[in-house]
């Protein structure tokens, strides 16, 4: 049994070889779209972007692979993601199947808004104390 990473890089490295390159595309297409500032981290064992908070995480498992940008991200996107397997904060995209990098960088897009105005309102209440 492998240890549990502590960084990505560990993570990647540990993934079967048919995992790796799906799951580096996953992490480009969402390094891609974030705006700096943000912080990369394994976090409940698997890789985590945060940007004001938990932006989404990803996954490789056995048969799919996992997503989760929370569960606004899913409901928000529910339509699109109608043909996958869904729960309030997850997505799973099969492993047999490519992955829909174009609705990837359109969650993404409007969860890393999501978190900036979630900061900024957080900004206009503290300076109002």
């Amino acid at each position: 049994m492998k240890s549990q990473a502590t960084t990505i890089e560990e993570y990647m490295e540990q993934l079967p070889a048919e995992r790796q390159k799906p799951m580096q595309d996953l992490r480009t297409t969402i390094l891609e779209n974030l705006p700096k500032g943000f912080e990369e981290t394994i976090s409940y064992g698997i890789p985590t972007f945060k940007l004001h908070g938990n932006l989404v995480h990803y996954a490789a498992y056995k048969n799919h692979i996992g997503f989760y940008p929370g569960a606004a991200g899913i409901e928000i996107f529910k339509d699109k993601l109608a043909r996958y397997k869904l729960s309030k904060g997850t997505v799973q995209f099969p492993i047999d199947e490519p992955i829909p990098f174009d609705l990837i960088r359109e969650i993404v897009l409007f969860r890393v808004n999501q978190n900036q105005l979630k900061a900024q309102a957080k900004k206009r209440k503290d300076w109002k104390l």
